[in-house]
């Protein structure tokens, strides 16, 4: 997730320009970000927004995207830091600050606190109960959480939204297994790897169901590159 503000700044000259300014390092960042260089591009969205005014709306929308890119770089503590700061400033609004929430939960759950990863995906719910990948994340959590009851609550709803979606068949299958309904499990990781046989949710879904011992009739082949 790069958020809407960084589009003001995407048509910037490239290379960008060798100063130290929020512009310059948002330009780099995104430069950052489009070659892969995840770790890189939360650096330069940090330091952009240390950079700037707190009182400047789009510096919460730079600490957010930091934050975004420190998960998507494996670096859920830096992560956590940059998003409470995201969240304590003015300038997320509505789905940003939802977006902002459901980030700040996601680090926390890969730190193992389940307890503010929950709170945080709560107060997402406000702004981006649409969204399926909320319940999909909401889903995998209840089931760190140990709990039944949410975990099939939460998938039912992101296939409600989202039905043919792979990594939420993916994620029902697991839901179904974590409840001890091992047909329902297979049905569901059967019907991701064939919808996306070529993609990781699917491929994750036919090895799923190969370890309960029937292998899917679904063609393989290697994936072509697929940007994030």
């Amino acid at each position: 997730m790069i958020l809407a503000f960084a589009a003001a700044v995407a048509a910037a000259a490239s290379p960008c320009p060798n100063v130290v300014t929020p512009d310059a390092l948002v330009c780099r960042a995104l430069e950052a970000q489009k070659s892969g260089d995840n770790e890189g591009a939360a650096q330069d969205f940090e330091e952009a927004a240390k950079a700037s005014s707190d009182k400047d709306p789009k510096t919460a929308r730079m600490y957010a995207a930091a934050g975004n890119l420190w998960i998507a770089a494996n670096q859920p503590g830096k992560a956590a830091l940059d998003l409470d700061r995201a969240l304590a400033l003015p300038g997320l609004e509505a789905e940003q600050r939802g977006e902002a929430l459901l980030d700040r939960a996601r680090a926390a759950e890969a730190q193992g606190d389940y307890k503010t990863a929950r709170t945080r995906a709560d107060e997402a719910a406000a702004t981006i109960s649409d969204d399926p990948f909320y319940w999909y994340f909401s889903a995998a959590l209840a089931i760190r959480e140990g709990d039944h009851s949410k975990a099939s609550a939460a998938i039912g709803k992101a296939l409600t939204i989202a039905p043919s979606d792979a990594a939420i068949l993916l994620e029902a299958g697991h839901v179904a297994d974590f409840n001890g309904d091992d047909n329902s499990a297979r049905s569901y990781w059967t019907r991701a790897a064939q919808s996306d046989p070529n993609g990781p949710a699917g491929k994750a879904a036919a090895k799923a169901v190969e370890m309960l011992g029937v292998t899917p009739a679904v063609k393989t082949e290697p994936p072509p590159p697929k940007a994030r």
